[in-house]
């Protein structure tokens, strides 16, 4: 009998604590389709005793991420902590030299650090997955990374940004300005309170020096963007 895929994860806000919930609802459909039964064993954040929207019974607390990821029963690690440093950076590291696979939604990490932490997944035997970094549901990078792979390809285009997206749309469509258009989106939940990371581009420079580095073979910085 082939034993469970058992997983940590780094990170339980609104994201972590769905991703637990999915695997305990879900764990018969994803075991028929990998073969192989999935087991949230581990986890790890800033406040054990904040109270969550799903039930941590029966799962090993880590007292931090570092100490998740450098622990021998899990076998992949998925952190949700976010930014491009650590305690993200040093976790998915240690994991990886450990030779476990990593699932990350953090796209200013990998686009900073992907290249190496692939490089690294490649030296030890594990995997780098993170689909989730760009385009939510859509399974973009899984297209570059496999299904494109022999395939030349010229020029990377899209909507990466809802926000901006929804704002510049408005402002052609309807003529009216940049500030009214943001105070509907951020009336409508489409814009955070505070929108500079979404505004200022830097959503989607992380988002495309990640397409644009799979889609070319070469690592494209943010700050090239």
């Amino acid at each position: 009998m082939v034993a469970p895929l058992k997983v940590g994860i780094a990170g339980l806000g609104t994201v972590g604590a769905e991703v637990v919930r999915l695997i305990e609802e879900q764990g018969r459909a994803l075991s028929a389709r990998i073969g192989r039964g999935v087991r949230v064993v581990a986890v790890t954040a800033r406040s054990r005793a904040k109270k969550r929207a799903v039930s941590l019974d029966g799962i090993a607390w880590a007292k931090n991420p570092q100490e998740l990821a450098s622990d021998p029963t899990i076998d992949c690690l998925v952190e949700l902590i976010g930014g491009s440093g650590d305690p993200a950076l040093s976790a998915i590291e240690t994991a990886l030299k450990s030779g476990k696979s990593v699932v990350t939604a953090n796209k200013a990490l990998i686009a900073k650090h992907g290249l190496r932490l692939a490089h690294s997944a490649e030296k030890h035997g594990g995997a780098l997955n993170f689909e989730a970094a760009v385009g939510a549901a859509i399974p973009v990078i899984k297209t570059l990374r496999e299904g494109l792979s022999g395939t030349s390809i010229n020029r990377v285009y899209g909507i990466l940004n809802g926000t901006c997206n929804y704002i510049l749309t408005r402002m052609e469509q309807e003529g009216l300005s940049f500030a009214e258009c943001l105070k509907d989106a951020q009336r409508l939940g489409y814009a955070e309170a505070n929108p500079s990371f979404d505004i200022d581009g830097h959503d989607t420079a992380q988002k495309l020096a990640i397409l644009a580095s799979l889609a070319f073979g070469t690592r494209v910085a943010q700050s090239a963007v």
